[in-house]
């Protein structure tokens, strides 16, 4: 078909086209405004799907079923996303983005608990090189209090998540019944937040306001405490995690130098 031909077809749609002389090399290029609705419609169809995963669970959540709650047909929903894993990871992704995000404001200095709508996003998974040094626990917040916040922060988010936590639980138990390594997946993913403790733990240290206590049991603890407020709140219903929030809190203050 001539170039021209394609382009007269093309143009008849929403975008905006340029046409190479080269045969039959097409550029479609959308415009900013369609862009934004996209991203618009993505998030619409997130919130509808995570209803979906809750209520039906990450087994038994087909595409037809995200399709015809967002009130389209699976046709439309094919243009967002290419299949219902790539929509629950992309829920999981806007999470710890946006978390990880209020956690460098916390190293930051900032109070780090502003907005409460939850998070945007990172499959949170980004390498362990994501790390910022020992030393970047910047600003003159003690390493007690920094470690505080910190802990506060995720609890409390991981309380605002609890619904989309539920449904990672479950697909985490498909995923083991289907021969994946779980535990070497959550690892990776958990990787950046082990090391953002370690290196506040470091500093403190070096700084002479921590005892001299091995860094990864002091990590550990934190994941731990971590790992049973989301039990509790994925798995037994609860609604908030202040108990374990006030024991990280003592565990912290007994690091004191």
């Amino acid at each position: 078909m001539p170039s021209s031909a394609i382009k007269k077809y093309l143009t008849r749609t929403w975008y905006s086209v340029k046409v190479d002389w080269y045969p039959y090399f097409v550029r479609l290029e959308v415009p900013v405004s369609a862009t934004v609705e996209h991203e618009k419609r993505r998030k619409e169809i997130l919130e509808s799907a995570l209803d979906v995963f809750v209520e039906e669970g990450y087994a038994d959540t087909t595409f037809q079923k995200i399709a015809d709650r967002c009130g389209i047909t699976r046709t439309i929903l094919y243009l967002y996303f290419k299949n219902k894993r790539e929509i629950f990871m992309f829920s999981i992704k806007r999470f710890s983005e946006k978390l990880e995000a209020e956690i460098r404001a916390v190293e930051a200095g900032a109070d780090g608990m502003a907005g409460a709508d939850g998070m945007a996003g990172a499959d949170g998974m980004a390498g362990a090189d994501g790390m910022a040094g020992a030393d970047g626990m910047a600003g003159a917040v003690p390493s007690v209090e920094m470690l505080r916040r910190l802990s506060s922060l995720i609890l409390r988010r991981c309380a605002d998540q609890r619904r989309l936590l539920s449904v990672i639980v479950g697909y985490l138990e498909h995923s083991r019944k289907s021969g994946v390594d779980v535990e070497e997946r959550i690892r990776r993913r958990t990787i950046r937040m082990r090391h953002i403790i370690s290196g506040v733990v470091i500093a403190g240290q070096s700084k002479g306001e921590l005892r001299a206590v091995p860094v990864g049991a002091v990590s550990d603890f934190f994941y731990g405490m971590v790992e049973a407020a989301i039990f509790r709140l994925a798995v037994l219903g609860a609604e908030r995690t202040d108990d374990l929030e006030a024991a990280m809190a003592l565990f912290f203050e007994g690091l004191r130098a």
